[in-house]
């Protein structure tokens, strides 16, 4: 289950890139989550995915 709230989600996003998956799009494919739903709601926060570092900064 993905956190709805955003400082949550950018948490449990950077331990699963972290932790399990090489890339964002990788997450969202074996996930089946909405990339871009992810990237506006921390974009809202303002934090971005880093592909080189393969986290959110």
């Amino acid at each position: 289950m993905i956190p709805e709230d955003p400082v949550m989600l950018l948490s449990f996003m950077n331990m699963k890139l972290r932790d399990f998956y090489p890339s964002l799009d990788a997450f969202c494919d074996d996930c089946g989550a909405d990339k871009e739903g992810i990237v506006e709601k921390l974009k809202g926060i303002d934090y971005i995915y880093d592909e080189e570092r393969n986290q959110f900064v």
